[in-house]
Order: C-alpha cells, then sequence, then structure tokens
C-alpha cells in the first residue's frame, strides 16, 4: 500500500485471456479503485511490445458487449 496520491490503490481480478487473430491477446480484468469504482480493463497485446488498455464503466461495458454479440450473432450465418 503506498501513501503517494499519484498512485491510487487499485485491487484487480483477472476475468479471461483470448486469443485473437493475428497473434494478438486479450484480457479482460475487473478493476475496483480505493474510491470504490468499479470499472471493466480491456488490455489488447499486439506483438511483443505494443498495447491498447481501455477503462470501461458498466453502461460502457454493456453497450459494448451487447453490440458484439449482435455482431457475432449475424456473422456466424
Amino acid at each position: 500500500m503506498t501513501d503517494d496520491p499519484r498512485f491510487p490503490e487499485e485491487k484487480t481480478t483477472p476475468l479471461a485471456t483470448l486469443a485473437a487473430p493475428w497473434g494478438r491477446e486479450i484480457s479482460l480484468q475487473g478493476v475496483e479503485h480505493e474510491s470504490g469504482l468499479k470499472i471493466l480493463r480491456v488490455r489488447i497485446k499486439e506483438g511483443r511490445a505494443r498495447f491498447t488498455i481501455l477503462d470501461l464503466d458498466a453502461p460502457t461495458a454493456k453497450a459494448w458487449g451487447e453490440a458484439m454479440m449482435t455482431w457475432a450473432k449475424t456473422a456466424e450465418s
């Protein structure tokens, strides 16, 4: 634990790791900040050193998930 306000405490919980096309890896984590804020962290690893990290609130994660499910259902047929 740190008392430095520049580095607030957060608790992370691994949720899933997915292999994606073209050698990418997607990791999902639940993150709870010491303030009580809960977010979903999406981390996309491309190659050996490039990362994209998105922190999403619950409404955004839900809308994104629903949009992906809608697309996946139509792409399977």
